[in-house]
């Protein structure tokens, strides 16, 4: 533009201010999507380094449990390679069965398989002591049963999900529906501000109660404590029976 176009350079001048806004717009949702595929680059490596354990371990014809969730969803898919060596699987979740069925391998009912080699599945927290918070699933009471029998709890979470104290995730709590009122009073008397999880009934037929500001610096007392309300069918902290060993 020459000199005598003042105009010219208030339109310029404008389309930068207008490009600018834009870039500052989009960078959100950019921000928003790296961390996205930066989650899921970790979820899928945890994935992997389960399925070596798996591989690593001396017997053929493994029973294998498999829990519920993203990074569950991930150690399921890449199992194909080692369905030679897997006899059956058990299930915390109807999602999971299906998933398995659907990739070809054989799911049974926990009650009819002698054992569970190894138990792999996330969590929504762990600490040092590899206690865990899980349920966000909605599947915690199958996961904690299965997590009982499990000969090795192998729990994938990336580094995330690492805490100094519990609590930080909401508690899911299982309950019985007709104790779901009932349940909340007393969570709120342990400090803890209760939510009804509206529109999820679990796999067991039950209602979660999400349990927020609780400090669980005591986690078996709490783990304790809680499965003792009334109308409690689970919790999901996993302090009685942590996990064997953690990839993260």
């Amino acid at each position: 533009p020459s000199a005598g176009c003042p105009e010219d350079w208030r339109a310029i001048h404008a389309f930068c201010w207008y490009l600018d806004g834009e870039r500052r717009n989009l960078l959100p949702t950019i921000d928003r999507k790296w961390a996205l595929m930066d989650q899921n680059f970790l979820k899928q490596q945890v994935a992997d380094a389960a399925i070596e354990r798996v591989a690593a371990h001396p017997d053929d014809l493994l029973v294998l449990g498999i829990g519920t969730g993203s990074t569950a969803e991930c150690f399921i898919r890449g199992l194909e390679r080692l369905k030679h060596r897997i006899d059956t699987t058990v299930s915390s979740s109807e999602r999971s069965s299906d998933l398995l069925s659907e990739m070809g391998f054989s799911v049974s009912d926990l009650n009819t398989v002698p054992r569970v080699d190894i138990y792999v599945d996330g969590a929504d927290e762990t600490n040092d002591a590899l206690q865990l918070i899980k349920g966000g699933g909605a599947a915690l009471t199958r996961e904690k049963i299965i997590a009982a029998v499990a000969e090795r709890f192998i729990c994938i979470a990336d580094e995330s999900k690492r805490v100094a104290t519990l609590g930080a995730f909401p508690l899911p709590v299982e309950v019985v529906p007709m104790s779901r009122s009932h349940v909340a009073r007393q969570l709120v008397k342990l400090g803890g501000q209760p939510v009804w999880r509206e529109g999820v009934t679990t796999d067991n037929g039950n209602l979660i109660l999400d349990v927020y500001g609780l400090n669980i610096d005591a986690p078996l007392e709490i783990e304790r404590y809680i499965n003792d309300m009334t109308g409690v069918v689970c919790n999901g902290l996993f302090a009685m029976r942590p996990a064997d060993e953690l990839l993260s």
